[in-house]
């Protein structure tokens, strides 16, 4: 694994590789306790609070911009994998043309190549499903500001493992329960070394990685270098 994924300081999480996931090798969590998860949970009420408060303008202002540049709907509702295995409704501003799932079965179908590269990766190269729009939104981020709804509804957390859809969870192995046991995030550890420009087998190793070793001081870390990228618009793996 790269030094790019390493967040050092006193958020710091121990190093995990994704031949240790393969290999199922522990990593030792610190005991994060109850007054660590009440922390993390009032971090998330408050942060994402002032965010929904303060953001409204630019939530109207990306919601008219999707209105009145695609037909469909404003915001896309896809079911996710949430905190024990449970299923939520996770929020997105559209950044797709309708029917999108109809056009990915027919594009696989019509491309093997194409199918076992998203069989592998969960992604679509230069995926053709996307909107001009979508494509902005999606490289600054803009599309993910509902979901501090979910935050805030305690579905996922500021921080967190990728949410995910459940035919990925076989992806995970015998860490799901692991990775699980906390709500999945806004932003994570993944989010900040890479996301789609890493193979998936190191997804799992930065999920795994980040339960692992949470702290606040280490989710911090990570909003801070998210929002770093977001400014920067530095988000090369942002398809």
């Amino acid at each position: 694994m790269s030094a790019g994924l390493e967040i050092s300081g006193p958020g710091a999480v121990p190093i995990i590789t994704p031949a240790d996931v393969v290999a199922g090798r522990e990593v030792a969590r610190p005991a994060a306790g109850r007054v660590g998860h009440v922390a993390k949970r009032l971090m998330d009420v408050v942060l994402a609070s002032v965010a929904l408060v303060l953001g409204a303008p630019v939530f109207l202002l990306v919601a008219l911009v999707v209105m009145t540049t695609s037909p469909g709907p404003v915001l896309f509702r896809h079911e996710r994998v949430g905190r024990a295995g449970t299923s939520f409704v996770c929020l997105k501003f559209r950044t797709m043309v309708v029917d999108a799932e109809r056009i990915l079965a027919e594009l696989l179908a019509a491309d093997d190549g194409l199918r076992r590269q998203f069989d592998a990766d969960y992604k679509l190269p230069a995926d053709p499903r996307v909107t001009r729009i979508g494509r902005w939104l999606r490289r600054t981020s803009l599309d993910e500001l509902p979901q501090f709804w979910n935050v805030l509804r305690g579905d996922m957390s500021l921080v967190g493992p990728r949410p995910i859809v459940t035919d990925e969870l076989e992806r995970y192995g015998q860490w799901a329960d692991v990775v699980f046991a906390d709500r999945p995030g806004l932003t994570g550890l993944w989010q900040v070394s890479g996301r789609s420009d890493i193979d998936y087998d190191t997804r799992v190793a930065l999920d795994v990685r980040y339960v692992r070793g949470r702290s606040l001081a280490g989710d911090l870390a990570i909003m801070a270098r998210t929002a770093g990228q977001m400014v920067t618009v530095r988000r090369n793996g942002a398809h």
